[in-house]
């Protein structure tokens, strides 16, 4: 058997990935002809036709997937090898971190801190949806990425997800001068609330608990971006649900009170990164002093 024409298999897969002949022509900068025979001789070779024509678009054979898993894996590794070599032969070191949007802007300050101003290493930080960023850590063009809800491994993708922190969610506001503790069962329903969107863990976390305890909060806003949550429980004079890092220097200063802990109810921060062939030391110290962190 000839050995297998990684040119051909590269063509493939961008066919693969685009799901349509004319979008893979026009990203590989190459004519339709000129890839269809590719593919052609590809099957040929692999003696297993690889597509089906379904319309305009090409579905994968049950041969056809089982090639594109191969690929996933031979390109990935690919990338792997191009980074981890500029990793270990340049002087100086990157740091590839994604950051889910809806993250805690401190918790990820609080994270990288130890690295900051370290002499010879290159802190990049994104942020974007959890998908998007997935699909850049699966291409190897990110080394981690940051996000508070867990991620499985599943036949395609080996994603390695460990708990970096757990956050207590508390109700927060501005100082008041009412004497005596705050009662959650007697005093939640009687303050306007802000709370996460309904796509926050956090947030389905604090339904669970008010319905389990009869409780009728009034909310008055619901925020998805954190940023935007600490603004508004500093500003707007109305009691907020959130982990206490999302406003640890307004506590600290003491321009916001916290009232009460919510029992039963946390936020969990993870770091999730690709099995690899060869592990990258910042990454490793990043996840230990992370974990470290933890035990205190």
């Amino acid at each position: 058997m000839r050995r297998l024409n990684f040119h051909h298999l590269h063509y493939f897969w961008a066919v693969a990935k685009e799901g349509n002949l004319t979008r893979a022509a026009e990203a590989l900068h190459v004519s339709q002809s000129a890839l269809s025979t590719q593919i052609r001789v590809l099957e040929d070779q692999l003696g297993h036709t690889l597509f089906i024509r379904t319309g305009r678009s090409l579905r994968l054979t049950e041969a056809g997937q089982l090639v594109l898993d191969y690929a996933e894996t031979i390109f990935a590794l690919g990338s792997e090898l191009q980074t981890t070599l500029q990793h270990t032969l340049q002087a100086s070191q990157t740091l590839r971190i994604g950051a889910v949007a809806t993250l805690s802007r401190n918790f990820q300050e609080n994270l990288l801190r130890p690295f900051l101003g370290r002499e010879g290493l290159r802190i990049t930080l994104e942020s974007g949806g959890l998908d998007e960023l997935l699909e850049r850590l699966a291409l190897h063009k990110l080394d981690v990425v940051l996000t508070n809800k867990a991620v499985s491994a599943d036949s395609q993708r080996t994603w390695q997800c460990r708990l970096l922190d757990r956050q207590a969610v508390c109700l927060i506001g501005p100082p008041r001068q009412e004497i005596g503790l705050f009662d959650l069962h007697r005093d939640l329903q009687q303050v306007r609330l802000i709370v996460p969107g309904r796509s926050s863990d956090v947030r389905s976390q604090f339904e669970v608990y008010c319905n389990s305890h009869g409780l009728k909060p009034m909310i008055c806003a619901e925020v998805d971006d954190m940023a935007m949550l600490r603004l508004l429980a500093r500003d707007s004079g109305d009691m907020a649900l959130l982990p206490t890092v999302v406003v640890q220097d307004e506590l600290r200063s003491g321009a916001l009170q916290l009232y009460a802990e919510v029992p039963e109810i946390s936020e969990q921060f993870y770091a999730v990164t690709l099995q690899r062939q060869f592990s990258l030391r910042i990454l490793d110290e990043l996840l230990s002093q992370s974990l470290s962190q933890d035990g205190k």
